[in-house]
C-alpha cells in the first residue's frame, strides 16, 4: 500500500525560511547537488517515527506544500488516479539519480507527487 514517504515545501526566501524551521524545530537543510535549487530537509534521526522532506524555490501558482507516496509504478499509478477521478498536473519525469515523479490532483483538487524509486532513471 503506497504510503506518504515525503513532503515539500516551497519558500520565497529558502535561507530565511530554513532558518525558521532550524530554530523552531531542529531541523537540518543540505542544499542538494542537482540540476535545481533544492535543499534535502532532515527532520529527526533514522530509526524514529516520521518522514524527511525538500524545500524548493517558490514559482507563481505552486502550492505550498506536498506530500509524495512512494509507489511501485508510477505508470500504474497514473492510470489508477485518471480512473479514479484525479488528474495529472505534471507528468512522469525522471529525478536523475534517484527515480520517477508525477504530481496529480485528487477529485478536491489537492496536489501529491508519485514517486517511483529507480536510480538509474536520467
Amino acid at each position: 500500500m503506497p504510503r506518504v514517504v515525503h513532503f515539500d515545501i516551497t519558500a520565497n526566501d529558502p535561507d530565511k525560511l530554513a532558518e525558521f524551521y532550524k530554530k523552531t524545530f531542529g531541523w537540518t537543510f543540505h542544499k542538494w547537488n542537482g540540476p535545481m535549487d533544492y535543499w534535502l530537509i532532515t527532520t529527526g534521526p533514522k530509526g524514529e517515527p516520521g518522514i524527511n522532506g525538500g524545500m524548493a524555490r517558490r514559482t507563481e501558482g505552486e502550492p505550498t506544500t506536498t506530500n509524495t507516496l512512494d509507489v511501485p509504478s508510477v505508470d500504474d499509478f497514473v492510470t489508477k488516479i485518471e480512473e479514479a477521478g484525479g488528474t495529472i498536473t505534471v507528468p512522469k519525469m525522471a529525478i536523475p539519480g534517484v527515480g520517477w515523479m508525477a504530481y496529480f490532483k485528487d477529485p478536491d483538487g489537492n496536489m501529491f507527487g508519485i514517486m517511483e524509486n529507480d536510480t538509474s532513471a536520467k
